[in-house]
């Protein structure tokens, strides 16, 4: 299929031009004139579709030289396709079974052809409708733990480390999204925010008036553009991860970018805090009581389990050339290798909560908002959900090295709500 030109798929297009690719005739047919392909993109960036065929099913991933959530714009590189492939490789590897299979990538085209996973729903249209999840919390603790340990010097060959991280900072323009979207824009009067007006407008004046919250989200964001310590998945939330009862599988990498450790799990628990302020808008059938409690114990499980990998890990797989075990173990002192492990995990501690402080922010003041609160219709009821997020927000990034556990930061969140309720 590869050609000079680049050219955007179309459902009408994709079986003539993509029915040489032998992978793709493998999984569906040989008789591309009989394949039904849809398109179902509705993230902001790419196109998407969902190839049939008398075999089976694929999906077909390709990235527009622009923001699809804006228009050309906003232009972008092509290139965010090969960042995505490489990351989907190494997360196979380094957490095996966590990511769609990959059976054919053309960079030139800037497209990728991935398993399709069915009968998997993407996790925060689950959580929306209420939806308990009996193994997400586990599935995700181990799949931040595992990439995120053995993507960085803790784990890999100093020479594949450092080829890997001059790999990914190529990525520039989407960590440049990353650092504008998140870590700056909320924070003023950006062209392109959006916020629930004009229920939210005192609230969100007070906070761009912040000086502590503003200080602190730059601070994080020198972090995030300075601490290359992993490669990231970079854009880890709840409509990144598709789900079952029996399996979780993350996708979307495009955003992979080496940075720290702390960002990719601040993302995911601030989205299931989101999830969980935005429960009163979706209680059309009735209390989600039930579905708070387990929203809360499952970022409670995820930073459990991440923490007890991670140290698993730190303890049978640190052959980086960080922390040496011949400083430590080989002389016969453990306990010196579990005091860096603290202090390391105690870090990443505080610098999670500042991450996922300003991710609920910018879903809420930023250009790309959550259908956890989007979907609520009514503007003021959507408004006194948004509102307790983000105070809760700022309390996380300002006061994160004053917070010692997660069972503080459910307790501060469900008081937060509670006091919000009319």
């Amino acid at each position: 299929m590869t050609q000079t030109a680049f050219e955007a798929l179309t459902v009408e297009s994709l079986p003539g031009r993509l029915g040489g690719i032998a992978a793709l005739v493998e999984r569906l047919g040989e008789d591309s004139s009989a394949w039904k392909v849809r398109e179902v993109g509705d993230g902001n960036l790419n196109l998407v579709f969902i190839v049939e065929g008398s075999k089976g099913a694929a999906v077909v991933k390709q990235a527009l030289p622009y923001v699809r959530l804006v228009g050309d714009s906003w232009p972008l590189p092509l290139k965010r396709s090969f960042f995505e492939y490489h990351a989907l490789k190494r997360q196979e590897a380094r957490a095996p079974g966590t990511v769609p299979a990959i059976y054919h990538f053309d960079e030139a085209q800037a497209l990728i052809v991935m398993e399709f996973l069915s009968p998997h729903i993407i996790l925060r249209k689950e959580l929306i409708a209420g939806r308990e999840l009996p193994r997400i919390a586990e599935d995700l603790g181990l799949f931040t733990a595992r990439t995120l340990f053995r993507g960085s010097d803790f784990h890999m060959a100093t020479r594949d480390r450092k080829a890997d991280l001059a790999l990914f900072a190529d990525n520039v323009e989407l960590c440049g999204i990353t650092e504008d979207l998140v870590f700056t824009d909320p924070y003023f009067e950006a062209k392109l925010n959006r916020h629930t007006s004009p229920q939210l407008d005192p609230l969100v004046a007070e906070l761009r008036a912040d000086r502590d919250l503003k200080v602190e989200a730059q601070r994080l964001k020198h972090l995030f553009a300075s601490k290359a310590e992993t490669l990231l998945h970079g854009d880890l939330h709840t409509g990144s991860i598709m789900v079952t009862d029996e399996e979780t599988r993350v996708i979307d990498p495009e955003f992979a970018f080496y940075g720290p450790i702390a960002f990719d799990v601040g993302m995911l628990l601030a989205n299931f805090w989101m999830a969980y302020f935005s429960q009163r808008g979706h209680e059309e059938n009735g209390s989600r009581d039930s579905m708070r409690a387990y929203l809360l114990r499952t970022t409670a499980e995820i930073w459990s389990v991440f923490r007890g990998e991670f140290s698993r890990l730190w303890r049978t797989e640190r052959t980086g050339m960080l922390y040496h075990r011949s400083l430590f173990e080989d002389r016969g002192d453990a306990l010196g290798a579990e005091q860096a492990l603290d202090r390391l995990l105690h870090e990443i501690w505080e610098d999670t909560l500042g991450f996922a402080g300003v991710e609920i922010h910018r879903r809420i003041l930023g250009l790309a908002h959550n259908a956890d609160f989007e979907t609520i219709e009514d503007a003021d009821l959507r408004a006194s959900c948004e509102a307790p997020a983000l105070k809760f927000g700022r309390h996380l990034a300002v006061n994160c090295r004053q917070i010692h556990s997660i069972e503080e930061v459910n307790n501060l969140a469900a008081l937060i709500e509670k006091e919000s309720r009319p």
